[in-house]
């Protein structure tokens, strides 16, 4: 059974940093593509950011763009979001998201994705 488990959320004043972590239960060589999504009360699920584990190919949400880093340890099984210049817009929930194949559409459309983790809370205050 394929379990995604995020860590590191927390609460941080604006222009501060974050690092979350996704722990993979199975090599993450092994998936095609993982992702970082988010949602805040109210609003729709968001691709915050995306890399293809073989090629190591990232892309990014343009709200994120030059503040994120989406990165993999595959020593680790463990996917990564730096987060740095946090804004209040981005607190949200935090969710980790792979997918095993090659083809599915978009990469921040949820429905591309089939395993999910369980989400970290983020909160940054003004």
């Amino acid at each position: 059974q394929v379990q995604l488990v995020e860590s590191g959320g927390g609460s941080v004043q604006a222009g501060g940093s974050l690092r979350l972590s996704c722990a993979a239960s199975r090599y993450i060589s092994s998936y095609y593509l993982m992702g970082w999504f988010r949602q805040a009360p109210g609003k729709e699920r968001e691709g915050v950011a995306r890399i293809y584990t073989l090629s190591g190919s990232t892309a990014y949400a343009d709200s994120v763009k030059g503040r994120f880093t989406i990165s993999q340890d595959k020593a680790k099984n463990t996917l990564y979001l730096q987060m740095n210049s946090l804004k209040p817009d981005d607190t949200a929930i935090y969710y980790c998201a792979a997918d095993l194949r090659s083809y599915g559409g978009s990469w921040s459309t949820g429905s591309r994705y089939n395993y999910w983790g369980q989400g970290t809370q983020v909160t940054v205050s003004s």
